[in-house]
């Protein structure tokens, strides 16, 4: 699900700065599209490592990182959404769905490592 919505969130992103002004392609239009795509990879490394076996919590803790990653990138794509509005990149309308999205995917992650916690060993 938490996938799911990170993909959601990274297509707009894709969409809504392809009409953005020329002038913040090379700066904030890249970093929107990149810390969306980061999101999205720190995600599907972390859904790839399976927790099972003798290493179990060593697994854990490299699904952790990357799920802490996914946050730390959803942080950044805040800021920086903030900052495109701010600087005519984006509109304020577009900035409310990024960060309704955002939400959605910070909030989806966090049940996942608290889910992860509650049924893995320390």
């Amino acid at each position: 699900m938490v996938i799911t919505k990170a993909k959601e969130l990274c297509g707009y992103i894709m969409t809504v700065t392809q009409k953005s002004p020329r002038q913040f392609r090379f700066s904030l239009v890249g970093r929107l599209q990149g810390y969306a795509l980061d999101i999205v990879a720190s995600l599907y490394r972390a859904n790839e490592v399976y927790l099972s076996g003798p290493d179990a919590a060593v697994k854990a803790r490299e699904r952790l990182d990357h799920q802490h990653e996914a946050l730390t990138s959803a942080k950044l794509l805040g800021y920086v959404a903030q900052l495109s509005m701010e600087q005519g990149a984006i509109l304020p309308k577009q900035l409310e769905v990024i960060a309704r999205l955002l939400l959605d995917t910070q909030n989806l992650c966090g049940a996942w490592i608290t889910s992860d916690r509650k049924r893995l060993p320390p």
